[in-house]
């Protein structure tokens, strides 16, 4: 028993410190810690820590927070983007039969855990985080998510389902029978495929490899871009200061040099300005307005907008609209996002070449992709480039290497995901995935 509370403990540990900040981790760990008490009564209990009477209350806990834990995990893992207010009402609503439970428990003269009362809730609990997942996993597009989503799957459905009959059904038929020596077996099995995925492909945003945490490298990434500010903030400011000093100088003498300091001071504000308020545009954080917008007509505004730097490095632009579906998106954002990307490709092929955007729809959802046949991403450097101030390109005049974060962040407001595809001296295919729930109309590909 001693073991089944430290690896289910091991485990929450584990994600909440890889990833504290992260929603889904944090749930996750929530229902981990909550399936690892159940333990303590066989530990405690009968070494007197705790009196023999409490015991139905700390099983209650682990009976009823694991499910609703789970739930919420599901909820979290699989939604799409929805009113926080509205997400908090539902997380408090699905409390409520928790508390019930409580009651039961303690108003009962022995403490005992009415079992079928506990089955006609969590039950359902189990079954809808299993759809929810096997449901997110049937819809997914973007390989490398559906990848993560699959593991997470082949880990949860098959121990909650377990656990479901063992425990619920199985107190439900026989109260008070010994069930660990079952529910073992699915906890073993979850978490075996859970250190063998995580060593080989990731869990959960889980890497456990001989490498820095991602969450470090984004520090650095945007240490190193706040360094980089500084440092050219008090650069232009030093200019602007010593050439005013000059000035005072100079109020009394020639005043064509007068004006040359005049115009060091102009130029160092402008491109002080400009490149904050790039920075500045990129970095803030923003809210999207959604609105019906038809995706054919998107892309070719953007198309009329990027020829001029298109013709300027003779590369062909080639628009295959697969299909032409109306999604519910941010025009706005979703037609810089994609100029970035075309931006970036421009970026990989400096002597030419071709950019291909490809429209799809289906019933999992519509991805818009962009592909170059440029200088293509190193493969240990693909992890790192939605990083924010990272490029690959260095540190080239007013590229700080926030276009693709900031179409990281526009996807991800969007309830969308970005796919990445690359070889070096091939090219780079980066595509934008959204949801089925964003299509509001699917329609051929020879609609006018």
């Amino acid at each position: 028993m001693l073991y089944y509370v430290a690896a289910l403990w091991s485990a929450a540990a584990v994600l909440l410190l890889n990833q504290p900040r992260s929603e889904v981790n944090r749930w996750a760990a929530f229902f981990l810690l909550s399936a690892g008490s159940g333990g303590l009564t066989d530990l405690l209990a009968p070494s007197g820590f705790i009196p023999i009477r409490y015991e139905p209350v700390i099983q209650l806990l682990n009976h009823t927070l694991t499910p609703y834990g789970v739930l919420i995990f599901c909820m979290v893992y699989t939604r799409r983007p929805q009113q926080p207010k509205r997400m908090r009402y539902l997380k408090t609503g699905l409390l409520l039969p928790v508390f019930i439970m409580l009651v039961q428990v303690l108003l009962h003269p022995e403490h005992h855990i009415h079992y079928g009362l506990l089955f006609v809730w969590t039950g359902p609990y189990y079954v809808t985080g299993c759809v929810l997942l096997v449901r997110a996993l049937s819809y997914e597009m973007n390989p490398q998510k559906r990848k993560s989503m699959w593991i997470t799957t082949m880990i949860m459905v098959p121990t909650l389902l377990g656990v479901m009959l063992l425990i619920n059904v199985g107190n439900l038929i026989s109260p008070g029978y010994d069930s660990f020596q079952y529910v073992s077996l699915f906890i073993l099995y979850s978490l075996a495929v859970a250190v063998i995925c995580t060593f080989v492909y990731g869990v959960l945003g889980v890497r456990l490899k001989f490498e820095r945490d991602p969450l470090d490298r984004t520090m650095q990434a945007v240490s190193t871009g706040t360094s980089m500010l500084n440092h050219t903030i008090k650069n232009e400011i030093g200019k602007i200061a010593i050439s005013t000093e000059n000035v005072k100088l100079m109020l009394t003498q020639d005043s064509g040099a007068v004006m040359e300091q005049l115009e060091v001071i102009t130029h160092s504000s402008e491109h002080l300005v400009a490149m904050v308020g790039r920075i500045q545009q990129q970095m803030k954080d923003f809210r999207l307005v959604e609105q019906p917008a038809r995706t054919d007509q998107l892309i070719a505004e953007v198309q009329l907008r990027e020829y001029e730097l298109l013709s300027r490095y003779g590369i062909e632009l080639d628009v295959q609209n697969l299909q032409r579906p109306w999604l519910l998106a941010d025009a706005v954002h979703l037609k810089e996002a994609i100029s970035n990307l075309i931006r970036n490709s421009v970026e990989a092929m400096p002597e030419g070449g071709r950019i291909t955007i490809t429209v799809t729809a289906d019933r999992k959802g519509a991805a818009i992709s962009v592909k170059d046949n440029g200088s293509g991403i190193p493969r240990e450097l693909q992890g790192r480039i939605f990083e924010p101030f990272y490029s690959t390109k260095g540190h080239e005049k007013l590229n700080f290497g926030l276009g693709l974060s900031y179409v990281y962040n526009v996807m991800k407001k969007s309830g969308g995901s970005v796919g990445l595809e690359s070889r070096e001296s091939e090219g780079t295919e980066i595509t934008l995935y959204y949801p089925r729930s964003k299509i509001i109309r699917l329609t051929g590909r020879d609609e006018a």
